[in-house]
């Protein structure tokens, strides 16, 4: 099902309010309108099982993009799901094999140049998800430094890297289940590793890249595990994305996902929070303070609105967004 538009609540509200200028009213209504047909497009791409669909399903719920069961790849080309406002291209995995990683690779280099009706790179950001679990992860450094980053064009803000499986990658050892989260040993692993995967890219092509780890978690009949630091990707996609394009995303997040645990190394709902709401300051364009102060208590109020209304187990969502 598609999430409810709260840009539609935020549009209502400033067209009901009587103390803005018939004129900014207007300019601020023809803005976010143009705003509500905004497209955010991500790449999605890494070696097979690195968690790629999983990762889509829990940050965006989209059940068409299937995690793969078996022995072969789930996804055999480049493939688009259309959400409200986030369109995401899930690419093959690549590690099977010469002239299919070939194959995949151009696609990803083709995709990579499409443009849009404005003649602009279609692709706003390129999500490269790499197996935490595994020690031989040459298959996602040649992703990156020879397919990914060279076709950029440059614009290297459009790469995250993001590092998948977190709780394996001492194969379950120091894992705190019961927390959801890593012990000390594991996090000093992970950290590591984290900057072993910078050092790699900038070594081969002199390009900074912050990675970040994560776990997707899992639902598999009746066992589950929440995801960890699923908020932080979250930040860390919305701050790849151009600013004003930023606001549109939240619509389409996966509402009934437990976004609460992560590494508590920086307040990533607040920097969801401000990022969205700059996001959407920007979008209203050149008007006067009372008109943006307005659209800032309505956005405020349509999300804290879509947030109580979740699940109890996404209602830290909520707290994550700081209502």
């Amino acid at each position: 099902m598609m999430q409810e538009h709260y840009l539609d609540d935020i549009i209502s509200s400033i067209n009901h309010a009587e103390d803005i200028n018939e004129v900014e009213k207007n300019q601020v209504l023809r803005n976010l309108a143009k705003l509500k047909q905004t497209k955010v497009n991500i790449l999605v791409t890494g070696a097979t099982g690195c968690g790629k669909s999983s990762t889509i399903n829990a940050m965006f719920n989209f059940e068409k993009a299937k995690v793969g069961q078996g022995v072969d790849p789930e996804t055999m080309t480049i493939q688009k799901f259309e959400m409200n406002n986030v369109v995401v291209f899930d690419s093959p995995g690549l590690g099977d094999g010469i002239d299919a990683d070939k194959r995949h690779a151009n696609n990803i280099i083709d995709k990579l140049y499409e443009q849009d009706h404005n003649g602009e790179m279609l692709i706003d950001l390129v999500l490269v998800i790499l197996d935490g679990s595994s020690r031989d992860l040459g298959t996602s450094f040649d992703l990156i430094n020879r397919v990914i980053i060279p076709n950029l064009g440059g614009d290297h803000s459009r790469l995250l890297v993001a590092i998948n499986q977190a709780d394996m990658a001492m194969k379950g050892r120091h894992w705190e289940y019961a927390k959801n989260q890593p012990d000390s040993t594991l996090m000093e692993f992970l950290d590591e590793k984290v900057l072993s995967t910078s050092r790699r890219i900038k070594e081969a092509t002199g390009v900074d890249v912050t990675p970040i780890y994560y776990s997707a978690g899992y639902k598999e009949a009746d066992e589950s595990q929440q995801p960890y630091n699923l908020s932080k990707l979250l930040a860390f996609i919305l701050r790849h994305t151009k600013p004003e394009k930023r606001a549109v995303i939240v619509q389409d997040v996966n509402k009934e996902t437990d976004f609460g645990h992560n590494d508590g190394e920086g307040d990533y709902g607040k920097e969801i929070h401000d990022s969205l709401l700059d996001s959407l300051i920007r979008s209203v364009g050149q008007v006067g303070e009372k008109a943006v102060e307005k659209v800032v208590t309505v956005a405020s109020k349509a999300l804290d609105a879509g947030w109580k209304v979740l699940k109890t187990v996404g209602s830290s969502i909520a707290r994550i967004f700081g209502f």
